[in-house]
């Protein structure tokens, strides 16, 4: 029996999204920006999925800004915020769990001058509201924190992040990177109060390669890519219709009976954090039921090395994907654990297990009894 459990890595397309890409790549393979039938098609592909991302926020159809995937989104978002609203200030404020592809962002805007805050979460992952209160100034143009965390599946509270913000200051933008929450949560970012959102299509089982920016309306940001002109001159380049239009139909798919799809991700959630009781030395770091995201758990295995214990679970097919801490003191994805409170000694222990559509409970049955085979073998030879 094979068991994929790194969705959170990435996830296997839906077949709806296959066919799409398939017809898009063989058959309606158009230039979108050529004027004849089949760019004119090709463009109907654009525009379809951007209708159906626009519905499913409940936002127009010109915040949307297609993009390469998360990293470029998140970048875009950081830098042209910033560069967009200098004027105005140099003050960013984040996290000391944020993803890669925010705090090494945030470090090149260090390097043109910006000033960066980290705030540092509690036990459950959550920033402190009173200490984001504290932290904005004047000078304050951006806040960005993550949705929901991808290494522990905490969710941070949008919503009162946001009210802060627009209570002490206003001018302030709020930037999240959803792409760990997106096709998980309904997102409203206007209700909300998200400025920027960042999305990538591979988290939902769409295509690699694209993603999303959603941009409100009278939020100033400034383009990373010149060229054509194309998405109204905000991300110029010959648009990926073969991804955007797979995106929207992972979109469409995840969205349509949506509130199934989230209970079946945590059915299977719950049956793997009851299950992995039954396993001796283990501590789970995510935080049980709707407590946190529906499709993350973080667990901690006492006396054994996690890439050791990876690639053990993947001679037997399990693929999990590896959450250790770095021993690099830069606030980043890898001082999640740290930032957590997660013991010294476990750093090096710790396994990501993620869930997807396609998973099932008979997957996690064989992951446990498994796990229960090679603990004890594994940490008899640690030990020897």
């Amino acid at each position: 029996m094979e068991a994929y459990f790194d969705n959170s890595a990435t996830t296997r397309v839906l077949d709806s999204v296959r066919d799409i890409v398939v017809k898009t790549m063989t058959e309606d393979y158009g230039n979108a920006a050529s004027k004849h039938g089949r760019g004119v098609r090709a463009e109907q592909y654009i525009r379809e999925a951007r209708s159906i991302i626009a519905k499913s926020l409940k936002v127009e159809e010109k915040e949307i800004i297609f993009t390469s995937g998360g990293s470029e989104s998140n970048n875009m978002a950081l830098i042209g915020a910033a560069m967009a609203n200098r004027r105005r200030g140099s003050h960013i404020i984040s996290t000391n769990v944020e993803h890669s592809s925010v705090y090494n962002t945030l470090g090149f805007l260090e390097e043109q001058g910006f000033e960066i805050t980290y705030l540092p979460v509690d036990a459950q992952g959550h920033i402190s509201l009173e200490q984001l209160k504290e932290s904005l100034r004047p000078e304050t143009i951006l806040v960005s924190v993550m949705y929901v965390n991808n290494e522990v599946g905490s969710v941070e509270p949008v919503e009162d992040i946001s009210r802060v913000i627009k209570e002490n200051q206003p001018g302030a933008l709020l930037h999240v990177d959803a792409i760990q929450a997106y096709g998980k949560y309904e997102i409203r970012p206007r209700r909300q109060g998200i400025d920027l959102m960042s999305v990538s299509g591979h988290k939902l089982h769409g295509p690699k390669g694209v993603g999303f920016l959603y941009v409100g309306d009278k939020v100033k940001v400034k383009p990373l890519i010149y060229g054509g002109g194309q998405q109204r001159g905000m991300r110029s380049g010959t648009e990926n219709v073969p991804g955007v239009a797979g995106l929207g139909a992972a979109v469409k798919e995840m969205y349509t009976n949506h509130k199934e799809k989230v209970d079946y991700l945590y059915g299977l959630k719950e049956h793997f954090m009851d299950r992995i009781r039954e396993v001796e030395g283990c501590t789970v770091n995510s935080q049980p039921g709707r407590e946190s995201a529906p499709q993350i758990v973080s667990v901690s295995f006492q006396g054994i090395r996690g890439e050791v214990l990876l690639h053990a679970l993947e001679e037997r097919e399990i693929y999990v994907s590896s959450g250790s801490a770095c021993s690099s003191s830069h606030p980043g994805i890898s001082g999640t654990l740290k930032g957590i409170g997660v013991k010294q000694e476990l750093l090096d222990s710790t396994l990501r297990f993620s869930f997807g559509m396609f998973n099932k409970k008979e997957e996690i049955d064989y992951t446990i009894e498994t796990l229960k085979e090679l603990l004890p073998v594994l940490r008899r030879y640690r030990r020897a």
